[in-house]
C-alpha cells in the first residue's frame, strides 16, 4: 500500500482508541447528531474483539435489561469524544466470543494485577 496513504491515515486516527485491548472494560462517549442537536452518548462494557488496519475497530458487549448489546466503533471514528478505562481484564484469547454464551457471574473476567 502507498506509504504517503497510510502515513494521511495515521494522522486521522484517534489517539484515544491506541491503547484499548480485548478484556478491557471501557466507557466510550459517542457523539450523536439527532436533527439540530448534538448529544454525547456513553456506552460501557467490555471488548470482545479489535481490528487492526486502516478499516480497524471495536466491539464492545454489555448486558443491559438482561439483553445483550454489542456496539462496534471504527478506530478511525471522529464521533468519539472520549473513552475511560475502568478496568483491564486477564484474557488469553484475541477474540472473546464465548462471552456471548455466558451471563452473570460467568460472563466476569479476571482483573489484571
Amino acid at each position: 500500500m502507498n506509504k504517503n496513504f497510510l502515513d494521511k491515515l495515521a494522522i486521522n486516527a484517534n489517539p484515544h482508541m491506541k491503547d484499548i485491548r480485548p478484556g478491557d472494560q471501557v466507557r466510550i462517549y459517542y457523539r450523536i447528531v439527532e436533527g439540530e442537536r448534538e448529544r454525547l452518548q456513553p456506552f460501557e462494557g467490555i471488548v470482545i474483539r479489535r481490528r487492526n488496519g486502516t478499516d480497524g475497530s471495536i466491539t464492545i458487549r454489555r448486558i443491559a435489561s438482561g439483553v445483550g448489546v454489542e456496539r462496534t466503533i471504527p478506530l478511525q471514528s471522529n464521533r468519539v469524544e472520549k473513552v475511560d478505562f475502568l478496568q483491564s481484564g486477564k484474557v488469553r484469547r484475541a477474540k472473546l466470543y464465548f462471552l456471548r454464551g455466558r451471563t452473570g457471574k460467568s460472563a466476569r473476567l479476571k482483573q489484571k494485577k
